[in-house]
């Protein structure tokens, strides 16, 4: 009998599963570190962090004990990759890296990438400004968030106008307003663009409405309701009713937050919800004594993880780019709760504390939280079945081989050949995929204005020649099952002639034809070298092709209009290298157009504010050529 795992002899067979991994236990020691599982083909199968690498893999050497998952994952491990590190803590922080840059099979990975709007209140002026914002926090100012979506900040500056009457115009609207707009009408804004109310009101303003996003509204509003009896007693009755209206705002502010806990100023709860092998994890972000909303993630559970994995896992992803609460409140203990602490208080630079709340009102939002989870996932889970039927149905639509798990529409949008643009959306087991969505600014010169065929020509050969170079063995998730080319036999004959000449010739194409009268429900199906055919007018394949189809037709007339727009706000200063928004905002402002800043002298340039004599130079020259 041949032995086997020996490197120097050539017949042996390779050592896989568990004899390869207590092979390589031999070889470590107690350092803490991130370990690797690679499979045949050197694909990274799972990423793990061990405080002890040699005690944590020699768990896996043993033949027996562990969840389905987790032998499924031995028997296809065929090699391990190891690095040592100085904590547990950086252990943690670098397999959390790797996950999401190789996103392994075995791994929980969270697929939301997706920043939180923030209210901010921008102090670079001397009467700030309240409004949206998303992204890194560059502007001068008090920031207040994270908010569960865009709705639900919209929502919330909208009452908080009619409360404190904050102004939301830009720095260059409020300088070029000579009388009040019509929010100040009613009375929405104090219009201070137009001396209504004095600096030192405003501030007031200011401050009442950043003591209320902070959970003081109790102290505001008995402020507010003071002021209201003493206007009532000098007989300034209008001024009081004005008061009481801001007062009755605030009440209904109040009251569209839901819950507001009064022993929690600032927490994030987060509950998990397991079914079916997929899981919805719940947050719900209070700050200041107020609910700003939830969100529901669907993390992939790395073929079958328990509660405590997906939440730890969750918790190291989610606050990677995050800064975390003082308080996060789970519905599961995670299995490392003091290294995750650890972890969010380094992100943070403050102590965070994660608790499971057993009893009082701490428990109660928990248990809010894990009910919406439960609800929401099973939504998920129809919907899923729903989609997987009309997948299925796709397939046996047009002759596929399985339900497709990646289909891909595409469609152009332009006017006259203008501003062209094409675009792709995607479907998927879990409906549409919006990450996926890409648009194309058409870049062919060469190209006839209107001519589609080229458009789509364009398109589809920087998508694959993208995806030859970037998956060539197909190995990811962004080849497509099917593509569905809004077009008749004309476009879907050119689409098949692309793909040919890439050598890529094993994906199915079906054409979307408008058919008789153009009329939805006529459509017809075009296929290379096979008849022209049509579903039935209540067949549910024709009316899921019909939203894909939209959906393409939506995304594509939206990323046209952007463009277009984009074009008609251009102007010859664009050109000018160094010329920004605010130096072109300058210039406009203070010459009237573009043409007249062309005809503007060395000097008239010089004399615009923010423009030095440099720039000026630069902009007269750009006009002026010299020789």
């Amino acid at each position: 009998m041949q032995p086997t795992g020996e490197s120097g002899d050539t017949a042996a067979q390779p050592l896989t599963g568990h004899a390869l991994i207590a092979r390589e236990v031999r070889g470590l020691d107690a350092s803490p570190g991130v370990y690797r599982m690679l499979d045949a083909q050197s694909r990274v199968l799972y990423v793990g962090k061990a405080r002890n690498l040699r005690a944590r893999v020699a768990n896996y050497a043993r033949p027996s004990g562990h969840s389905g998952r987790i032998a499924r994952m031995i028997h296809e491990t065929a090699a391990m990759m190891f690095l040592t590190t100085r904590t547990e803590t950086e252990a943690l922080l670098l397999e959390q890296n790797l996950i999401k840059q190789l996103k392994p099979r075995y791994n929980v990975l969270l697929r939301d990438d997706k920043s939180f709007p923030e209210i901010l209140i921008a102090k670079d002026h001397g009467f700030p400004q309240i409004r949206k914002h998303r992204g890194a926090r560059r502007s001068k100012g008090a920031y207040y968030g994270p908010f569960a979506s865009a709705a639900a900040v919209n929502r919330t500056l909208n009452q908080l106008q009619r409360v404190f009457l904050l102004r939301n115009c830009t720095d260059a609207t409020f300088e070029s307003r000579t009388r009040p707009c019509l929010l100040h009408q009613i009375r929405r804004c104090s219009a201070p663009c137009t001396g209504e109310i004095s600096h030192d009101d405003y501030a007031a303003l200011v401050a009442d409405a950043e003591r209320f996003l902070q959970g003081k509204s109790t102290a505001v509003q008995a402020a507010l309701a003071t002021e209201m009896e003493a206007a009532a007693e000098a007989l300034e009755f209008e001024r009081a009713a004005a008061l009481r209206d801001r007062i009755r705002a605030l009440t209904t502010v109040q009251q569209s937050q839901g819950i507001n806990p009064r022993g929690v100023s600032e927490a994030d709860v987060v509950a998990v919800h397991i079914d079916g092998g997929q899981a919805c994890v719940q947050v719900f972000f209070i700050r200041g004594h107020q609910s700003w909303g939830n969100r529901d993630f669907y993390p992939r559970t790395g073929a079958g993880a328990e509660a405590a994995e997906i939440l730890q896992a969750f918790l190291a992803q989610f606050y990677d780019d995050r800064e975390p609460p003082r308080l996060i409140l789970l519905s599961h203990a995670v299995d490392d709760p003091d290294l995750v602490t650890a972890l969010l208080s380094e992100r943070a630079g403050r102590k965070v504390e994660v608790a499971v709340p057993q009893r009082g009102e701490k428990a109660e939002l928990v248990e809010n939280a894990a009910r919406n989870a439960r609800e929401s996932l099973g939504r998920k889970l129809a919907e899923s079945t729903a989609q997987a039927r009309l997948l299925a149905g796709l397939a046996e639509a047009f002759g596929l081989p399985g339900a497709p798990r990646r289909v891909e529409i595409y469609d152009n949008s332009h006017i006259q050949g203008t501003d062209a643009v094409g675009a792709m959306v995607v479907a998927g087991p879990d409906g549409l995929m919006k990450s996926q969505y890409r648009k194309f600014n058409i870049r062919g010169d060469a190209l006839t204005p209107g001519d589609d065929f080229g458009m789509m020509r364009e398109v589809l050969t920087r998508r694959f020649e993208r995806l030859l170079k970037e998956d060539p063995d197909r190995e990811g998730e962004t080849w497509p099952d099917l593509l569905l080319i809004d077009g008749g036999a004309g476009q879907i004959s050119a689409a098949a002639g692309i793909l040919a000449d890439l050598g890529v010739d094993d994906i199915p194409l079906v054409g979307v034809a408008k058919g008789i009268d153009r009329d939805a429900g006529k459509e017809e199906f075009h296929r290379p070298g096979r008849p022209v055919m049509a579903l039935g007018r209540a067949d549910p394949v024709l009316y899921f092709i019909q939203r894909l189809r939209d959906e393409a037709h939506r995304f594509a007339i939206g990323a046209h209009r952007a463009k277009r727009a984009k074009a008609v706000g251009a102007t010859p200063l664009d050109e000018i290298p160094g010329v920004g928004a605010a130096r072109k905002r300058a210039l406009l402002q203070h010459f009237g157009s573009a043409k007249a800043v062309s005809r503007a002298g060395l000097a008239d340039l010089q004399a615009v504010d923010g423009i030095s004599a440099a720039m000026a130079q630069k902009v007269h020259d750009h006009f002026h050529p010299k020789g």
